[in-house]
């Protein structure tokens, strides 16, 4: 009799503590632990994201109402799940959603995003999901949303900076190295890099676009020296035209020197005078090659 009564008991303690289990297991999987791999979960569904800090007391007084959202949205089946972002662990996802404050509350229902800004208790959270006011906040633009191509490197690089701080700490603490001793390994290690990247991409370059290269012409010693030849007379040619203009220029300074002198010269002399001098003409000499000036004598040409 002991053990009919015995059945019933066991079974209403197994009905009870399976029914606790699937709320505490509801519970745990509403409140989800996003990081690096499983981010994109959030991409379907519906859900609220808060990203914090174990060191940010804000964090710290929005938990309870966190935990508490969790369990009225479940209990209400509003079918929105809540996920939580440690930044300190996952520092790629901050940058990625660039989180610029904390705690961070985003609203995601298939793959848009908002930014919830209303008041952080548990009443206004879940009436900003039961009665879609989040129809009233503009989604984040595409350019910036967490899933784009420029997000994702905007992640890789807060991922970058993390992991160069978590070297400096270790030189530092590990190694007793100081501060500058730590900066300036920093410092050669990016010129260094830096060089070794800009020679990999002249080498890039080079391969893609290669440089032209000039066709030599070939010319036989002979023909050189014909040329210099060439040159040599074209020269000599040229000094000699310019001796023989600067003869003609001379000469025609003189000539025009000459016509002046006998335009301004008085003429004392009568006709009758110039009568005898023209019938007297056979018995004295003119005087001409005294009185005309001396006529300069061009250098002969050269034959082409």
């Amino acid at each position: 009799m002991a053990r009919v009564h015995t059945v019933p008991q066991i079974l209403h303690f197994f009905l009870y503590f399976s029914f606790i289990l699937c709320c505490f297991t509801g519970f745990v999987s509403a409140n989800r632990e996003l990081n690096e791999d499983n981010w994109r979960e959030i991409l379907e569904g519906e859900w609220m994201v808060e990203f914090y800090a174990p060191w940010c007391p804000a964090c710290n007084a929005l938990a309870p109402a966190w935990r508490d959202l969790s369990t009225r949205a479940t209990r209400k089946a509003l079918g929105v799940r809540t996920a939580a972002v440690d930044v300190t662990k996952s520092p790629g996802l901050s940058g990625r959603f660039v989180v610029t404050a904390l705690p961070t509350i985003f609203h995601v229902i298939d793959g848009e995003f908002r930014q919830y800004k209303g008041p952080r208790d548990v009443e206004s959270m879940l009436g900003y999901v039961e009665d879609q006011r989040w129809k009233q906040t503009d989604p984040v633009p595409a350019w910036k949303a967490p899933h784009s191509v420029q997000m994702t490197l905007v992640a890789e690089f807060f991922k970058l900076s993390q992991a160069l701080r978590s070297v400096h700490n270790m030189l530092m603490e590990t190694y007793g190295l100081p501060t500058w001793g730590s900066y300036l390994i920093f410092a050669l290690a990016t010129i260094f890099i830096g060089a070794l990247l800009g020679l990999v991409l002249v080498c890039i370059i080079d391969l893609l676009y290669p440089p032209r290269r000039s066709d030599k012409v070939f010319v036989s010693q002979k023909e050189l020296d014909k040329r210099a030849r060439g040159d040599q007379d074209a020269k000599e040619k040229s000094d000699d035209d310019q001796e023989l203009i600067n003869d003609d220029i001379v000469d025609d300074d003189e000539n025009a020197n000459n016509s002046d002198a006998e335009k301004n010269s008085p003429s004392d002399s009568s006709e009758e005078e110039k009568e005898k001098e023209t019938e007297g003409g056979g018995d004295t000499k003119a005087a001409d090659p005294v009185d005309r000036p001396e006529v300069r004598k061009r250098r002969p040409r050269k034959a082409d």
